[in-house]
Parts: structure tokens; sequence; C-alpha cells
């Protein structure tokens, strides 16, 4: 089946849905004939989104939410199931960045990072998956990781560690609804590669410690933006390789791809982490 066949007349629900891949994933949700449930802690984002959309005479909510506050999560299921009926579509993908040195990351950083990027998703499942098994009909979740989450990069430990969190958790929750034999529940990891987003302008630094190095980590990931994918085109892509069955739902394929591999092969061997050139010269300049 196409991602139209498979998708078409269903609700979505987005986290993060005010920006970047969310936007993209809602916007084209919306194309294939979704309602959309736009989620998100900026709520001028989400009214934005929401009315373009219903410009275009698509079904769409915005409901701000907080994906750290399960109670918050929990609300938006009830009311999702509420007003807008059973969901086809669960898109956990809220998420921050953070760069520098895990020596000098603050505390409450870290703490915000984790909060978002893991136990946001985890609310989101606890929240929506025990609706989604009683409604008995086939649905979708979908856990956003990154590239991030097969690779290891300095000075964004916590974000890496995070992403690499979320693919082990999506894996682990397809075994399970296997076990369950929740046949009619499809999970997948999403990975995206590089999509235009304002994660790494809103990203977290450091107050104190190598200042320099961090901002140049979030320099560097700013030029990888320039030539970042388009999201909805992002969103394309995903929705397709959802709706043939794939597990790991990769933006860019081979360059993705590669970096799977990359870590296979990295594993395999059980080489050590060795810094690559310019890694090494970047930081040798701060």
């Amino acid at each position: 089946m196409d991602a139209r066949e498979t998708f078409s007349g269903g609700v979505a629900v987005i986290t993060g849905a005010g920006a970047g891949i969310g936007a993209g994933l809602a916007r084209h949700a919306a194309r294939l004939g979704m309602t959309v449930i736009l989620a998100d802690i900026d709520g001028d984002a989400i009214a934005a989104l929401r009315d373009e959309l219903t410009a275009q005479s698509v079904h769409a909510l915005a409901v701000v939410c907080d994906v750290t506050d399960f109670d918050a999560v929990q609300e938006l299921a009830a009311r999702t199931y509420r007003d807008a009926g059973r969901v086809r579509l669960l898109v956990n993908n809220a998420g921050v960045e953070q760069f520098g040195f895990l020596w000098d990351t603050p505390v409450a950083n870290w703490r915000r990072l984790v909060d978002i990027n893991i136990s946001g998703v985890f609310n989101g499942i606890r929240a929506f998956l025990p609706h989604m098994i009683a409604a008995g009909s086939p649905a979708w979740v979908w856990n956003l990781s990154s590239i991030g989450g097969v690779a290891v990069v300095p000075l964004q430990a916590p974000y890496i560690m995070s992403k690499h969190a979320v693919l082990a958790l999506t894996e682990c929750l397809a075994l399970e609804t296997q076990l369950a034999r929740h046949d009619h529940i499809h999970v997948q990891a999403v990975l995206p590669g590089a999509v235009v987003s304002n994660i790494f302008e809103s990203a977290g630094g450091v107050s104190d410690g190598d200042i320099g190095a961090a901002e140049a980590q979030r320099s560097a990931m700013l030029d990888i933006k320039a030539e970042a994918m388009d999201p909805v085109a992002a969103a394309e892509v995903v929705f397709e390789q959802s709706a043939e069955g794939r597990f790991y739902l990769l933006t860019q394929p081979e360059y993705v791809g590669s970096a799977m591999a990359e870590r296979a092969d990295v594993l395999t061997s059980q080489r050590a982490p060795v810094l690559k050139t310019k890694q090494r010269f970047d930081s040798a300049k701060h």
C-alpha cells in the first residue's frame, strides 16, 4: 500500500509540531487527508500552523503540551480521543539539542534534554498506546531518533546519548508489541539526517568552561543546516517508507544508511572511538 491508502482519513498526533521535521510531518499528513493534532510547547507556532492547515480545509487542532509533564500528555490523549477519534499515527518527535563538553554542560540543561528527548517519548507511549491497543484497529507509532542515534559525536554527548536511547527504546517496544500479540500496532524508528529546523539555534550551550568549543560546534552544525533537506520532502519519504512496512525510516536512505553501516562495522570490529581528522583540528583551535 502507498502512504495515502494507509493513512488517509486517520488521526495523526505529532509532538514538537511547531517547527522543523515535526511541522513537515504535519503538513504532509494533512496532504494525505489526515486529521492532524499539533502538539507543542510553543502555542504561537502551532496556532499559526493550525490556521495554515484549516485554510486548506484540513481538520487540525493545536494543543499546547509540555511532553515532560505526563499529566499534560495524558490530557492530550484524552482530548484527542474525545474531539478527533481513534489515533492512527502517533509521532513522538519533540526534541532539543545541547552543545559543549560534557563536563561543562549545565545540570539543568542535561535534565531538560533527558526529560524532553527521552521521557517525552515514554510519556507519549504511556499515554496513547493503551488506547491504540484497545481500539484494535491498525495504528502506527513513530519515535524520532536521528542519524545521531547510530553515531558518536564530540561536543553533543547529551543529544547523541538521547537519540541512542530512543532508538533502543523503539526497538524494545517493537519486540514487546510482538510478544503481547498486538499485531495491529506498527512500531517504527525514524532516523532523520540533516533536515531544516531551528534546533541548532535554540540548542543549549554552556555558561562557563570552554564556551568557545560549544559555540564552534553550534556553528559547524549551522553550516550543515545550509544544505539540509526540506522538512516536507523528508516527511514524504518517511510516510512512504512506513507504508512499505519498514522499521527504520530514513529521510536520506543512502546518507543515513552509510552511518548505520559504519556503526555496525565499529561494533563488529570493536574499535575504540577515535576523533576524525577534522574534529581533531577543530578541537585544537579552541
